[in-house]
C-alpha cells in the first residue's frame, strides 16, 4: 500500500495520496479494534480514535507500517519499512533524481540532507512528508 504505484500522479495531489495511506490504516483499525491496534503498534489509542474519526493525526511512516502490520492482511513492520525504502530509491534511480533534484521538487518543504536521511530510515518521515516525496518521485519517473 505505501509502496503501490501511484496510477496518475499528476491526477493527485501529495494531500490526497496521504488521504488514501490514512484510508488503509483506519480500515485496519475498524478491522482490529482501537485496543488492539494500539498495544501492537505503540500508537496511542485517542490518535487511532481521531483518525477513525475521519481526523489526520500526524503519523509517521514507521507508524503507519506497525499500524499495518497489526493485521494479519499485511506484512511485519520492518518489511513494510524496508519495501518502502527500497522501492522509493528504485523510483529515484528510474527517475534518475537525486535528493537536491527531489528537494527541489518539494518546494523547499526539506533540504537535501533532511530528504536523504528521512528516505533512508535515519530521521523519522511524517506520512504526509512521504506522501509528497512519493507522489512527486511517482509524477518525475517515465515508467
Amino acid at each position: 500500500m505505501l509502496a503501490d504505484e501511484l496510477e496518475d500522479p499528476e491526477a493527485v495531489t501529495p494531500g490526497e495520496v496521504r488521504a488514501e495511506y490514512e484510508a488503509a490504516l483506519a480500515a485496519v483499525v475498524e478491522a482490529e479494534g482501537v485496543d488492539a491496534v494500539a498495544e501492537a503498534s505503540g500508537v496511542e489509542a485517542e490518535r487511532l480514535e481521531a483518525l477513525l474519526a475521519g481526523e489526520s493525526p500526524a503519523f509517521t511512516v514507521e507508524e503507519a507500517a506497525r499500524v499495518l502490520a497489526a493485521s494479519d492482511d499485511w506484512p511485519d513492520a520492518e518489511s513494510l519499512l524496508l519495501e518502502v525504502r527500497d522501492n522509493l530509491m528504485l523510483q529515484m534511480s528510474s527517475a534518475v533524481m537525486d535528493v537536491e533534484a527531489l528537494a527541489s521538487g518539494l518546494d523547499g518543504d526539506l533540504d537535501p540532507k533532511e530528504v536523504q536521511q528521512k528516505i533512508e530510515g535515519r530521521q523519522p518521515m511524517t506520512l504526509a512528508e512521504y506522501a509528497a516525496i512519493y507522489r512527486h518521485v511517482a509524477s518525475e519517473n517515465p515508467y
